[in-house]
C-alpha cells in the first residue's frame, strides 16, 4: 500500500474514534507497505490515559509480530504524536512517523517540542502534512459538536438562599 492509503486507514480509524465519542485519532502500523496494526484512541471507552491511538496500535503490532522491537515499521498517524506516544515510538524502534495534522498543543515532532531532536539512541524518520487538512478537519469538526452538546445542557444555578 502507499502512503497516502495507508493514511486513508488511519483516517477511517480516527472516525471510528469521532463515532464512539473519542477525539478523533487514527493510527495504522505498516511493515514493508503491509498494515501489521490499526487502532483508534479509546481513553473514554476505556477509562485510561493510556489509551492513545499511537500506543494501542504498538501494543497490537508488538503482540503480531511477536516482539517489541519494530525497527521495520511505519507508524500512520492522524495528529502529532504526544510526549507519551513519542516515548512509545522511541522505545518500539520504529523506523519511521508519518503524521497528518500537527498538534500545537502537545506535538511533540516539532510544534511544541521535539523529541526526536535529542540524543536518544533512535531516531526515526519523521515526515509531517499527509492529508493532514483531512485530519485537521475531523478534529475540527469533532470540538465544534462538543462544544454545542456542551451549550445545549443546561447550566447548574445555586440554590436559592432562604
Amino acid at each position: 500500500m502507499t502512503d497516502y492509503e495507508l493514511m486513508g486507514l488511519a483516517l477511517e480509524q480516527a472516525q471510528k474514534a469521532a463515532a464512539l465519542g473519542e477525539v478523533p485519532v487514527g493510527a495504522v502500523i505498516a511493515r514493508h507497505g503491509e498494515v501489521v496494526a490499526a487502532a483508534c484512541n479509546a481513553r473514554e471507552k476505556g477509562k485510561n490515559a493510556l489509551y492513545h491511538a499511537e500506543l494501542l496500535a504498538i501494543d497490537s503490532a508488538c503482540r503480531a509480530l511477536g516482539g517489541w522491537r519494530l525497527w521495520e515499521c511505519e507508524l500512520f498517524v492522524t495528529l502529532e504524536p504526544c510526549p507519551m506516544c513519542s516515548g512509545g515510538i522511541l522505545n518500539s524502534r520504529l523506523k519511521r512517523v508519518v503524521y497528518g495534522a500537527a498538534d500545537a498543543k502537545a506535538g511533540c515532532c516539532g510544534s511544541v517540542t521535539d523529541l526526536f531532536a535529542l540524543p536518544f539512541n533512535h531516531h526515526p524518520v519523521i515526515e509531517s502534512g499527509l492529508r493532514g487538512e483531512e485530519a485537521q478537519a475531523l478534529l475540527q469538526d469533532f470540538f465544534q459538536r462538543l462544544r454545542a452538546q456542551r451549550a445545549s445542557r443546561p447550566k447548574w444555578t445555586p440554590p436559592a438562599k432562604r
